[in-house]
């Protein structure tokens, strides 16, 4: 085995002083001035270029929000315009149902009255009749009744006695 030498080659990084340079202090000056370059950079940046685009976003986001809003503010006082409208033509609908009703009751009470008074005429109508009938037909039973009983006084007295008697003095004997 051959000996080649020895070699001090290492993978390792030399070490610097200082270490980590964000926190070396030699270097705080000019990150200080950086950090305002670019702070005033940016803030400039979102002040004239962002924030006016933001701000149109916001202003014509709201101005989109009121404008809904103002929208369904119309919309809602157009229900509320249609609500009462349509409360009124059914209250008016009502009174008119409720009139007409009220004409017909009146109207059939009249004719139910009038039909009353033509079915009490005709009753009473009848009932004349039927009293002229009735006093005719009494006429003609007490008629019937003192031609029977003189002819039964006639029959009587000849079966009893044997004579004969005429229907006029029959007539008087019975007191009619």
């Amino acid at each position: 085995m051959e000996d080649h030498g020895a070699t001090t080659q290492t993978t390792e990084v030399p070490k610097k002083e200082g270490g980590f340079p964000p926190f070396d202090t030699t270097t705080f000056p000019s990150q200080f001035f950086w950090l305002a370059v670019t702070f005033v950079f940016l803030f400039v940046m979102m002040w004239r270029v962002a924030g006016p685009k933001i701000n149109a976003a916001i202003t014509g986001r709201r101005g989109t929000i009121n404008g809904a809003i103002a929208e369904a503010g119309k919309a809602r006082e157009q229900a509320e315009a249609a609500q009462a409208a349509y409360e009124n033509a059914l209250a008016a609908a009502r009174t008119r149902a409720n009139a007409l009703a009220e004409d017909t009751r009146t109207k059939l009470n009249a004719e139910i009255a009038k039909a009353k008074a033509e079915a009490d005429a005709r009753a009473h109508d009848a009932m004349a009749a039927a009293d002229v009938r009735i006093a005719g037909t009494r006429e003609s039973a007490k008629t019937a009744v003192t031609a029977a009983s003189r002819d039964a006084a006639i029959a009587i007295v000849e079966r009893l006695t044997g004579d004969k008697v005429s229907a006029e003095d029959a007539a008087k004997a019975l007191g009619n």
